[in-house]
């Protein structure tokens, strides 16, 4: 009865914990089966989606670690990118040397954005959310004066193709195809020996860490599952089908994947234990002799550094972009992305934001098919994912209010029973 008990409450703790995967997960599954949309495509098309996003969703991840909740400033990273990719194309940059040559460039613009925002942030401790939003749209201004005002003016561009009839101002959309695929087509792999690879690597750490550091059974879980995706790739090597053939940018989740061991390392470091003490109390890290506005203020800066650089792994694979308008929808994306893979306003780690980016760009995917073939009409899909950016957002953050109200609640409730 006891061992009944045990197990039935740690069910109810999982599913409480992981309400928001499970829902997105069953989302996924239903609207992949209303759609009809053919496995090949489905899959090719979200190996896209996740190469040019799952970046800066990454970029995320150490201002929650640090305490500073989620940066949706990172669209001031993407601006960055953006003047990088304006000058890169101006100068003829092209190919893998172009796309390295425009994070190159990227790189001092998006360390000022990133210390003048951690200088925000540290003068508005407790509201960084809210202070990054209007932040965006301040930068936004300024970000639209320069490129339509001050280009032909102050700024000298003698370039027909990118700037307006009148010799002032960009024009509306920048056409990059000299970097298109710059990256992406560096080196590619077939999806059944990505798998392999993929798999077989997980399979090795995964057993590793089981048996010679620790023996967590969640080091087991995660190597049978990567068994059974290791035994589909091996049935796609043997026996080809479309779906194994579709290709997969080995040089973009090249960076994806040294991002993700960037994180984990820098999170291992005393840095990353810096982050994390401030993270849970400020007020405790200080006293312990850190310097907490340095910390928060480093961690901007990477943030918005690796958005800068996610942002152009995103136009190098789209070839174009819209000069005012590509960035807009950055910060929001990829808040939702994360948020939909588990995380929190407090909690976050390279998990969520890989299955978050997994789940929310299948939707994108499915919806607007499942929409039609569910009520005549592809357009009521394109309001779902509308609604399924903003509702997440709100619905994580709400969420933890209400986690939060509990907990203060529950030892509020201790201190009083207790004298």
């Amino acid at each position: 009865m006891a061992s009944k008990f045990r197990i039935g409450s740690a069910v109810k703790t999982f599913i409480t914990n992981n309400m928001v995967i499970l829902v997105f997960s069953f989302l996924c599954i239903g609207g992949f089966h209303l759609s009809n949309l053919s496995l090949p495509f489905f899959v090719n098309d979200l190996i896209s989606r996740i190469a040019r996003n799952m970046f800066i969703v990454l970029a995320l991840i150490i201002p929650v670690v640090a305490g500073m909740g989620l940066n949706f400033a990172v669209v001031l990273g993407a601006m960055g990118a953006q003047f990088a990719l304006i000058m890169a194309t101006h100068w003829g940059f092209a190919g893998f040397i172009g796309v390295m040559g425009a994070m190159v460039l990227s790189l001092p613009m998006n360390i000022l954005f990133g210390y003048l925002t951690g200088k925000l942030f540290n003068r508005s401790k407790g509201k960084e959310m809210i202070s990054g939003l209007i932040l965006g749209f301040f930068a936004l201004g300024i970000y639209q004066l320069i490129l339509l005002v001050f280009i032909g003016t102050i700024i000298p561009m003698d370039n027909p193709d990118m700037v307006l009839s009148s010799g002032v101002g960009l024009r509306v959309s920048i056409d990059v195809m000299g970097l298109k695929y710059g990256l992406d087509h560096l080196w590619q792999m077939k999806l059944s020996h990505f798998t392999l690879l993929l798999t077989a690597t997980t399979i090795g750490v995964n057993l590793f860490w089981y048996f010679r550091k620790e023996r967590v059974p969640k080091r087991l879980v995660w190597s049978g599952i990567s068994a059974l995706f290791f035994i589909w790739g091996m049935a796609e090597v043997l026996s080809p089908t479309m779906t194994g053939n579709q290709r997969v940018p080995m040089a973009t989740f090249g960076m994806i994947g040294l991002l993700c061991l960037f994180t984990a390392f820098v999170l291992r470091t005393k840095l990353g234990q810096n982050f994390k003490a401030v993270g849970q109390d400020q007020h405790i890290a200080f006293v312990s002799g850190i310097k907490v506005d340095r910390i928060r203020l480093i961690a901007i800066i990477l943030s918005t550094v690796f958005a800068g650089f996610g942002q152009i792994m995103f136009i190098q694979n789209m070839g174009v972009f819209s000069t005012y308008g590509a960035h807009e929808q950055t910060g929001l994306f990829a808040v939702a992305s994360i948020l939909i893979g588990g995380a929190t306003v407090a909690k976050a780690n390279i998990g969520h934001a890989v299955l978050g980016t997994i789940l929310f760009h299948s939707l994108f995917i499915i919806s607007p098919l499942a929409a039609q073939t569910l009520f005549g009409n592809a357009q009521v899909g394109e309001y779902f994912r509308v609604f399924l950016a903003y509702g997440v957002i709100g619905a994580a953050l709400a969420l933890y209010a209400w986690k939060k109200l509990m907990a203060e609640r529950a030892a509020f409730e201790a201190a009083d029973s207790a004298s």
